[in-house]
């Protein structure tokens, strides 16, 4: 399975961007999917997943509930993030992962395959 994120840029406070994740390969609905985020000198952390198996549940961290949509386009094999509001504190390189169980999860160690990441500038 490969990953490739893009749809990343430079934008202004309140904008909004729209990333996506194109998975190729041996890929499948049934593998859930989720989107992390690293800024410099921090830590990776969770932004928001998806869970496969055609459920479409959703997880998000508190810190973009409300202004982030993930979704998933399963026929074209492509997992979105849409982000809303966009703030300075969102600056970073954004990597989407895929997950084999199926189950939408925080831990980035439940992710077995990940795509290189999109930078997203945030200026206030």
């Amino acid at each position: 399975v490969q990953l490739q994120a893009s749809g990343g840029g430079l934008v202004q406070a309140g904008a909004s961007l729209r990333l996506s994740c194109a998975a190729s390969g041996r890929t499948s609905s049934r593998y859930a999917m989720g989107w992390f985020r690293q800024a410099p000198e921090k830590e990776r952390e969770f932004v928001a997943a998806i869970a496969g198996w055609g459920g479409g549940s959703t997880l998000q961290a508190d810190s973009v509930k409300g202004r982030f949509t993930i979704s998933r386009d399963n026929a074209k094999n492509t997992l979105y993030l849409q982000m809303n509001s966009l703030k300075p504190e969102d600056t970073a390189i954004y990597s989407c992962a895929l997950a084999l169980d199926g189950l939408e999860s925080r831990a980035a160690r439940r992710y077995n395959y990940w795509g290189q990441g999109t930078q997203v500038t945030v200026s206030s």
